[in-house]
């Protein structure tokens, strides 16, 4: 199973209450910060829903 590098790149300032808690469920808390997640559809889902805010590569 592959894993996905997931960086925070723009600001949860502003953004709606339910995008900052999907940032925060991922290890998402301030601009700059990665992540390593597992490749499934829980985390597709959350990759969706915050798209504008992060950048993903392959891990």
């Amino acid at each position: 199973m592959a894993n996905l590098k997931i960086t925070l790149v723009k600001s949860l300032i502003r953004t709606k209450k339910d995008q900052i808690a999907t940032a925060h469920s991922l290890g998402l808390r301030k601009i700059g910060a990665e992540t390593i997640q597992p490749d499934n559809a829980q985390t597709q889902g959350k990759i969706k829903k915050i798209s504008h805010l992060i950048k993903v590569t392959e891990a």
